[in-house]
């Protein structure tokens, strides 16, 4: 299989968003830290962070919204999310709708799932167990006998939603499945995590159910000690993954097979992370195996930084920290799990900035049509050509990649290697000194229709086009340099303030070409050429840039 049939198979393939959108409305697992959001900066200004872009503090749980749960949730001692490779996140699988075998507190078996669909050694299986029509973005639902003459959507996504029978896990184990995802907002039964504790009320009503089904009370069906070992000890040491809060287009693969992705914000000291999760589907006239055999071979290029709190900031912006409020041996035997709440800006780490950055009337990242964040695309390494504050032309672009109109194009600078988990690592270089667009290259990028930019150093405009060159004077005196050498003029002169500050930002993002910044990676190997390239990015309506998973297609070898 050769490149242009990799990005011809992806450009074609049916593509779904398994992904529920994520807002300050958007209810967290009971008792953790709602999604908070906070314009620390603005354009003309804001307290806390001054002038010159909309720029967001937030603070969150990481089970909030579309999210993974990695071993470490209840395992100290297993993989990060950081840790887990893309081949375990992706794979064939089947999504099973159960949704007429399941009612409020209920228990769903191997068997009820088995009846809908051919489930198969290694799959990734999702759940719909049809509780996503709580979810918070989801019309009402009617119901006489409730107060308000409605359902409560909070407790039936979090509280009432029905989970998993005493021997599904093992047999999940024994199928040796990859990831196990549901609609809802827990992957265990709520009456087997705290929230029993919690809502007392809610479990009476959950055992007084199972008494009379099933003749046994909750502790009798799944006995503390046996669970606690099952669910803490033996699936994370085997590696079981668990999605939870999907939803979106899930309706559309009711009990049908597709090739599914759940791509996480690598977090090096988090045990779950925001996640979008996608599925494929052969494209029309295809056979379904042909489909996913050639799926097996493509080769996945993560360019994703890991994230963590060592990651720098871009200057002035507020960096992660990261606060445990749950840990497994600190709440009910049996129940605790790891958890923490987090506070970040977003410009650190791999990150989209979204129309919204920039452009008042522009999309949020939320709000961005999912087809925006996936296609072909080119990786352009120019790094022979740049150097510390130099200036980058469309012409060495063109010299390494042949672009397209439409194309999404990452521009390799060389300055990955300056980040900071790099051995050679040179903070002041990868934030400060990095070389940036000429002045044409936004009309060029306009010109080529460009889908959006990516770039290997902390931003996509050059540092001197940016309040920096009032903060660091010695380096635009070493800029202006080089730009008279290469242009006989002056800095003023060839980027009037007026014409061009900010001029990535300001320029395209009104017109639909925002950019990703921080890559690195597996972009460190890859040569020039063309690949299928997407962005994996969290549904954050609110949001006006975001953190994200950025990985690039190609054929195996």
């Amino acid at each position: 299989m050769d490149r242009e049939k990799v990005i011809n198979l992806l450009n074609s393939s049916r593509m779904y968003d398994l992904t529920q959108a994520l807002s300050v409305f958007t209810p967290p697992f009971p008792g953790e830290m709602p999604l908070q959001v906070h314009f620390f900066k603005r354009l003309t200004g804001s307290f806390g962070g001054g002038q010159g872009a909309n720029g967001q503090l937030i603070e969150w749980s990481n089970n909030s919204g579309t999210h993974l749960v990695g071993p470490r949730a209840f395992h100290s001692g297993e993989r990060s999310i950081a840790e887990i490779p893309l081949t375990d996140l992706c794979g064939e699988g089947v999504v099973v709708d159960i949704s007429d075998q399941v009612s409020d507190y209920s228990l769903y078996t191997p068997e009820m799932i088995m009846e809908k669909v051919d489930v198969k050694e290694g799959d990734i299986l999702i759940i719909n167990t049809g509780y996503h029509k709580y979810g918070w973005d989801q019309p009402d639902i009617p119901n006489p006998e409730a107060q308000g003459g409605i359902e409560n959507k909070e407790f039936g996504y979090y509280l009432r939603h029905p989970g998993p029978a005493p021997e599904f896990f093992q047999w999940a184990l024994d199928l040796k499945l990859k990831l196990i995802g549901v609609d809802c907002g827990c992957t265990e039964h709520p009456m087997n995590t705290n929230l029993r504790y919690m809502h007392p009320r809610e479990f009476e009503k959950a055992e007084a159910k199972l008494t009379n089904t099933h003749g046994k009370t909750w502790d009798e069906l799944f006995p503390p000690e046996s669970y606690h070992k099952l669910t803490h000890i033996t699936m994370p040491k085997e590696g079981l993954l668990l999605a939870e809060s999907l939803g979106g287009e899930l309706d559309q693969l009711n009990n049908q097979r597709a090739w599914i992705m759940i791509f996480p914000i690598p977090y090096m000291e988090v045990e779950s992370s925001w996640s979008r999760g996608v599925a494929l589907q052969a494209p029309d006239g295809m056979n379904e195996q042909e489909f996913y055999n050639l799926m097996r071979q493509v080769e996945m290029l993560d360019m994703t930084l890991p994230f963590s709190v060592q990651t720098p900031q871009w200057a002035n912006y507020v960096p992660l920290s990261v606060n445990y409020t749950k840990r497994v041996g600190g709440q009910y035997f049996g129940l605790g799990r790891n958890n923490a709440h987090c506070r970040a800006s977003f410009h650190l780490a791999t990150h989209m900035d979204g129309e919204k950055h920039f452009h008042a009337a522009g999309s949020t990242i939320g709000e961005t049509p999912f087809e925006k964040w996936f296609g072909p695309g080119v990786v352009a390494d120019i790094s022979e050509f740049v150097s510390d504050t130099s200036v980058y032309t469309p012409e060495m672009v063109e010299k390494v990649a042949k672009v397209k109109k439409g194309d999404i194009l990452v521009i390799k600078t060389g300055y990955h290697k300056y980040g900071w988990n790099s051995p050679d690592s040179d903070e002041f270089r990868y934030m400060i000194r990095h070389p940036g667009p000429s002045p044409d290259f936004a009309d060029w990028c306009l010109k080529k229709e460009i889908k959006w930019l990516a770039v290997d150093c902390v931003a996509m405009e050059h540092p001197m086009n940016t309040i920096q060159r009032i903060w660091h004077p010695k380096t635009f005196e070493e800029a202006n340099q080089k730009l008279i050498e290469q242009y006989g003029a002056g800095w003023n002169e060839i980027y009037p303030l007026d014409k061009y500050y900010q001029d990535m930002h300001l320029n395209l993002f009104p017109k639909g070409i925002i950019h990703a910044e921080n890559l690195g990676t597996d972009l460190a190997d890859m040569e020039s050429g063309r690949y299928y390239i997407g962005c994996f990015v969290q549904k954050g309506m609110e949001l006006a840039s975001c953190w994200a998973r950025f990985v690039a297609f190609k054929e195996p070898g």
